[in-house]
């Protein structure tokens, strides 16, 4: 919600300016050094702000290069997959890599994963928020501790936040949350798409998205 309330004030902001800039509108401020100040302040604003966006974009372009690197092998496996989405850049994990059927805790042969996963977020993207879902498929839970995918999504999430903390991260930038079967990729009528809900996305999110919409027209 927050990215979209900024989204529709520099959409307004943006506006404004066309307005105050035209023809007539020069003509009524043509009077007023001040407004002609004011509007140049505003125009900078946004400047800066497009520039930096520009700049985030270009940063997590290199770090999902970085990353299909090093994940080359699990890449090709579709184990783990890499996307640029509008909320930033996402690293889904299958819990065929990451858990046991119905379990919450991480595999060992998941831990280099993780590690290369938190080593790029440490040294590439240290100030960035980093946000940790939990997918399951809609399968009803019958022979299992958990009392529904929510509580198994949500605990899977946890799992994976506490790792990346332990190698480093910064907790204060980690968030964990945990979907159920209500956020789906793939129809869940087919064993492949079932499969392809049952993840973990890591999402790294733009810094922009949390600038405050009186900080951009102040």
């Amino acid at each position: 919600m927050r990215r979209e309330r900024l989204a529709l004030v520099s959409g307004a902001v943006i506006i404004a300016v066309s307005v105050l800039t035209s023809g007539c509108a020069v003509n009524f401020y043509k009077q007023s050094p001040r407004s002609k100040t004011q509007i140049k302040e505003l125009k900078a604003k946004i400047d800066d702000l497009e520039r930096r966006r520009q700049e985030e974009q270009e940063q997590f372009a290199q770090v999902k290069r970085d990353l299909e690197r090093k994940l080359k092998g699990q890449i090709a496996n579709d184990q783990v997959s890499l996307r640029m989405s509008e909320g930033g850049l996402v690293i889904v994990l299958s819990d065929q890599i990451l858990f046991d059927s119905g379990k919450a805790e991480i595999k060992q042969q998941a831990y280099s994963v993780l590690d290369q996963v938190s080593s790029v977020i440490k040294k590439d993207v240290p100030s960035k928020k980093i946000g940790i879902s939990g997918h399951s498929d809609n399968v009803p839970i019958t022979h299992s501790q958990w009392k529904s995918n929510w509580e198994l999504s949500s605990a899977r999430a946890l799992n994976v936040l506490h790792y990346m903390e332990k190698e480093g991260v910064n907790p204060d930038r980690l968030s964990a949350t945990g979907y159920g079967e209500y956020r789906p990729v793939e129809s869940n009528n087919t064993d492949k798409g079932r499969a392809a809900n049952r993840r973990v996305e890591i999402l790294i999110l733009p810094e922009f998205v949390e600038e405050k919409a009186e900080d951009i027209i102040k």
